[in-house]
């Protein structure tokens, strides 16, 4: 589901959950746990992608509906854990975007410090507001981060999906790299980043992102986050918008 290597001295994460590495409960802790063993490990920087032609679709909304209420007060906190340990992790983060990187998915890649996007890799966007979901603050902060700030509450309320160029011009992605050469400049990338002195990187990081983070942690909106996903009526929506979705699909 979530395979760990070694490339050179920089660590290698790569989701590998069936065809959309939709994220459920059961891949955020395992998410969470692989990121923690780069961490500890002596890899100078980590690169994390997808498989195939997938980054990550984001929440696997199916499990989310099948589990209910219970599994959405379960899942919360997992999927805020997860992203926010990406986006304060220490070590340098490359996010090697291979393909459509949606929602969730799109959060998980904004949390590194150097996002490239395969040239003809798909679209890259947060749809949580058209599946009819509110951000959890990690999220919310992520993205506010990441965003060209002219463009933020656009990307936010908007839910669109953005080419590999038009991702640029927002700032969720700071490079388009062939399809064929995206893990290697990626490894590049990390080997780059690598090369800056640990401590002072790590110190400038947590200050670059202090605000973020003090927002994220003392965030007073979280009981109100999960009232809303939890809600009957958000469920409802979710189903609606899976059904549509799959329509468009087949």
């Amino acid at each position: 589901m979530i395979e760990i290597s070694e490339r050179q001295g920089v660590g290698l994460l790569r989701m590998c959950d069936g065809k959309a590495n939709a994220m459920s409960l059961e891949f955020c802790e395992l998410f969470t746990q692989r990121l923690a063993e780069l961490q500890a490990s002596p890899v100078q920087a980590i690169v994390i992608t997808g498989n195939a032609r997938i980054f990550s679709a984001g929440v696997d909304l199916l499990r989310l509906l099948a589990g209910g209420s219970s599994y959405v007060r379960a899942f919360l906190p997992k999927l805020s854990r997860m992203l926010a340990d990406v986006f304060s992790c220490p070590k340098p983060v490359v996010a090697a975007i291979n393909g459509h990187a949606i929602a969730g998915g799109c959060v998980l890649a904004c949390a590194a410090d150097r996002r490239l996007m395969g040239r003809e890799a798909g679209r890259i966007g947060v749809t949580e507001l058209l599946v009819g979901v509110p951000f959890p603050s990690a999220a919310l902060e992520i993205m506010r981060c990441a965003t060209s700030s002219q463009h933020f509450a656009d990307v936010i309320l908007r839910g669109s999906t953005y080419a590999p160029s038009q991702a640029v011009e927002r700032g969720l992605v700071h490079e388009i790299a062939e399809t064929d050469a995206l893990l290697d400049d990626a490894l590049g990338c990390a080997h780059t980043l690598a090369a800056l002195p640990p401590p002072a990187f790590a110190l400038t990081k947590r200050q670059l992102r202090r605000p973020y983070l003090e927002h994220l942690n003392l965030d007073a909106s979280r009981a109100d986050v999960e009232r809303i996903w939890t809600a009957p009526e958000t469920l409802a929506r979710i189903r609606d918008y899976v059904d549509r979705t799959l329509r468009k699909a087949v």
